[in-house]
């Protein structure tokens, strides 16, 4: 699934992130050691959430299309004023991925996927 990629994309963006991030701390002191540590756990905590948005999101899990369609909401917020600023390239970079998803989110056969029963409902 295209959206399912997508997911797991922006995940390892927020992932490589997170990494320039560890780099800036040990190579520069933080203004404020608790706020520093607390992004730093907080872009951990989003590529693992969207880690697990994409990788159920592919098994068919209904509840993955609310996840993803609210963090490619998020991405728009903020890919837009970078598109707007002058920093064309990182605002395409941040607008383009979840204008694909948000577009195959509402596709048909992407909510026949997600909206199937593994099982049928036991009789009583």
């Amino acid at each position: 699934m295209v959206i399912a990629l997508v997911l797991v994309l922006e995940a390892l963006a927020l992932l490589t992130a997170a990494a320039f991030y560890v780099y800036g701390l040990t190579t520069s002191t933080p203004a404020s050691f608790g706020g520093a540590v607390f992004m730093l756990a907080l872009l951990l905590l989003l590529a693992g959430w969207l880690l697990a948005v994409g990788h159920f999101l592919f098994r068919g899990y209904r509840w993955t299309r609310a996840a993803a369609l609210v963090w490619q909401l998020f991405m728009f917020v903020l890919g837009f004023p970078t598109l707007t600023s002058g920093y064309v390239i990182y605002g395409l970079a941040l607008v383009i991925p979840p204008a694909v998803a948000l577009l195959l989110l509402f596709d048909k056969r992407v909510i026949a996927y997600v909206s199937k029963t593994a099982q049928p409902p036991a009789a009583l």
